[in-house]
């Protein structure tokens, strides 16, 4: 398979992960989501080798985080606009993407200022890796104005949105395992027996602390990652950045206007 089948197929399987979350208040059966399980991994696999091959890492940066804020704008809008107390929109895996790039950006200064023993590059690769933790604090100075009766409801949730326009890696979707998860992809992108033991043992790790759940089904990532030909396919890089944002919309309304 090349990367825009592995994609595509993503894609059909994230729509089943997406209508289960749109109508799980509803009786949505949970092979919907089942099957999406192993979408995030997928994604993360082919964006590894994405970061590696672009001819303009920082553009591709910058078009990940303009996408993830057009994402939170939109989530935003839409729960505002067409409330629905049953479904919770959390959805920017735009946000995940551009952390995890983030932070392959930063292994790469690591390893070239160890490789040319230029110690600001290693600084630079360390006070870097703290800056998208650090980001976390505006959600959390949010929380603390919470529980004080006396702040607006408005002021708080003004502060939730702008917080949430900074991508961090403790709220990106998916959690800190999946930007890991992203960044050992890339360091390992030329080892794909690596890579998918990397998966497999993280999906059994999943499996040790939460056996009732099924996020440890990710493991069915391994098997497009193995029939992975490295070639890049047709692209198709709009279409996937347009489709996302849509297909929430749209499930979202439909789960909304027409339960």
């Amino acid at each position: 398979m090349d990367a825009t089948t592995i994609k595509m197929i993503a894609l059909i399987l994230m729509v089943f992960d997406h209508i289960h979350q749109m109508y799980v208040w509803n009786g949505a059966p949970l092979w919907l989501t089942i099957l999406g399980r192993p979408v995030f991994p997928m994604f993360l696999f082919i964006a590894a080798d994405s970061f590696h091959y672009t001819k303009n890492r920082k553009s591709f940066l910058k078009r990940l985080l303009f996408a993830s804020w057009g994402m939170t704008i939109t989530t935003t809008l839409l729960s505002i606009l067409v409330p629905n107390p049953n479904i919770v929109l959390m959805n920017n895996a735009f946000s995940t993407f551009f952390v995890t790039g983030l932070y392959i950006q930063f292994w790469d200064w690591f390893v070239e200022g160890i490789r040319t023993r230029k110690p600001i590059l290693v600084f630079k690769s360390i006070v870097g890796c703290v800056i998208p933790i650090v980001c976390v604090a505006p959600l959390l100075f949010a929380g603390t104005l919470s529980m004080n009766e006396n702040v607006p409801f408005v002021l708080v949730r003004a502060i939730v949105f702008l917080s949430l326009l900074i991508p961090n890696v403790m709220t990106v979707e998916g959690g800190v395992l999946l930007v890991v998860l992203g960044v050992l992809f890339y360091i390992f992108r030329e080892k794909r027996v690596i890579q998918i033991a990397i998966l497999l043992l993280m999906s059994a790790a999943v499996y040790i602390l939460n056996p009732n759940g099924v996020q440890w089904l990710m493991c069915g990532a391994a098997i497009p990652m193995l029939l992975y030909n490295g070639e890049r396919g047709r692209g198709m890089k709009n279409f996937f950045y347009i489709f996302y944002p849509a297909h929430i919309a749209v499930l979202y309304l439909m789960a909304t206007l027409l339960p």
